[in-house]
């Protein structure tokens, strides 16, 4: 069993830890509420941009009007953007990302190139020797849609060259602070057909508004659907954060639970080794005195046998 001593270093240590992760629980639920209320100031931005879209999709000859809305007839090759986050301490936040995403795509009979958004997805990607053409790491804590908007560039560009016949996206959808859950959705070509939500959280099923177009319809679409895209992306990255936060807060509270749990099991261990300590002295000390009684008694008797021998004589 471990000294008194060492047990209170544990002790301690085990007491500071619980320190940091309550810090770091408190700091992740403050950034979850700073990440929910960016994705909801998205919202009115995409709402309409999802309008103009639709209704100018659901004019004839829509196969024609752009070549992002335009589905191939062969995918000879697949592009998957993978969200995950570049630090850990989230439980099993970027496994489960990057679990899902491999066995999503691994039954694919076409190759499939990947763009890592985290630095923790790209390695554990490079790791499962997967194509991985470019990465972004090291956003900022609360990324702005021009942080973001060179992913989407990306992806569009690799689309319209004919590197990719199609573009997925996978993140991790925010539904509460305690379930977060691994999708994937097709980015492109842009998918505008009846039932098809591209906008989370999208009201307007039915359109009813008209809408005179100024420029021509096609000039609206070029610089419309890139950025709706990385809207997309933008929106993606930021229920991704906001389900990372959830989940290392999660994970935090669990550490800090299971750190208070153990600091009582080793307190309760400690008390037991100080009581058996005391014990022991106790023991020690009443068996010295006991020994210490018998030697005086054992003196007294030889002392008076010697005075009585020499009385007799």
């Amino acid at each position: 069993m471990a000294s008194a001593r060492e047990m209170r270093l544990r002790i301690r240590s085990v007491k500071n830890i619980s320190q940091v992760t309550r810090a770091l629980e408190a700091v992740s639920a403050s950034k979850v509420r700073k990440s929910m209320a960016a994705v909801s100031a998205t919202r009115a931005y995409a709402t309409k941009a999802w309008q103009v879209l639709t209704h100018i999709a659901q004019q004839p000859g829509r196969a024609n009007l752009h070549p992002l809305l335009t589905r191939r007839l062969q995918v000879n090759r697949t592009l998957a953007v993978v969200i995950s986050g570049d630090r850990g301490l989230a439980g099993a936040y970027n496994t489960n990302v990057i679990r899902f995403a491999t066995q999503k795509f691994n039954r694919y009979e076409t190759p499939v190139r990947y763009i890592a958004i985290g630095r923790k997805g790209r390695d554990m990607l490079i790791r499962r020797c997967k194509e991985v053409i470019a990465e972004f790491s090291n956003l900022p804590a609360a990324p702005s849609f021009a942080d973001v908007s060179a992913i989407g560039r990306m992806a569009v560009d690799e689309f319209l060259k004919g590197d990719v016949d199609e573009v997925s996206l996978v993140y991790t959808k925010f539904i509460n602070m305690g379930k977060q859950e691994a999708i994937v959705k097709r980015l492109l070509p842009l998918e505008m057909e009846a039932g098809s939500e591209r906008v989370e959280d999208y009201e307007h099923k039915h359109l009813t508004a008209a809408y005179i177009y100024e420029p021509a319809e096609r000039e609206i679409l070029d610089e419309i659907i890139p950025r709706f895209t990385a809207l997309q992306v933008y929106q993606a990255i930021l229920e991704s954060l906001a389900s990372e936060h959830a989940a290392r807060m999660v994970a935090m509270r669990n550490a800090t639970d299971n750190a208070i749990e153990l600091v009582a099991s080793l307190q309760l261990a400690y008390t037991t080794a100080r009581q058996q300590s005391i014990t022991n002295d106790l023991l020690d000390i009443a068996g010295g005195a006991e020994a210490l009684t018998r030697a005086l008694a054992q003196t007294y008797r030889v002392g008076a046998a010697h005075r009585i021998g020499g009385e007799n004589g």
